[in-house]
């Protein structure tokens, strides 16, 4: 959140002040800024506060999830395309969470079959840092699949890399 949109929600939270300070004689007159200045401030933190990250073989963007593994292919979209992607190329069924004040967004495909969301596109201040994170996660989650082969059989092997194929046809 920009600093500077905290000083107009500094002078409503004091106009609003004022009016219960009109109201009440002494020390009772200081209430409506005791209580609205803290009020907005806090408000306008949360309101502007959007977590992005990578865990638990997760991407999290707020309070929405997408393992990792329904991640197609990721794009990031600087300042100066930003309105491109927001505007003409924009799917409506589309997942947004935008924050205006943040330059680079991220659009990712969604591959999961069952989800009618296209892709996703949200907000975030260090793209580059998002990609290798997500890159790292699922090649650790590459290398964990990897370890459960090698103490398979040569059948359980084989059945795993079938049904690895029929889920990848499945996609398609």
């Amino acid at each position: 959140m920009p600093v500077w949109w905290y000083l107009p929600a500094v002078g409503v939270a004091v106009l609003l002040g004022a009016e219960v300070h009109m109201g009440y004689p002494g020390i009772r007159s200081w209430i409506g800024y005791a209580i609205t200045v803290p009020l907005f401030m806090i408000a306008l933190f949360w309101l502007g506060r959007m977590r992005v990250r990578v865990a638990g073989g997760e991407l999290h963007v707020g309070a929405a999830r997408l393992p990792l593994r329904y991640i197609g292919r990721v794009e990031i979209v600087p300042r100066e395309g930003k309105q491109v992607a927001l505007g003409p190329e924009l799917d409506p069924g589309a997942f947004l969470m935008l924050r205006a004040w943040v330059g680079p967004v991220v659009r990712l495909e969604v591959t999961d079959p069952d989800d009618p969301t296209p892709y996703w596109i949200f907000s975030v201040r260090d793209a580059e840092a998002l990609v290798a994170e997500r890159d790292a996660a699922i090649l650790e989650r590459n290398e964990e699949i990897a370890r459960l082969r090698a103490g398979l059989s040569h059948a359980e092997s084989l059945a795993f890399a079938r049904a690895e194929e029929l889920e990848r046809i499945r996609r398609s």
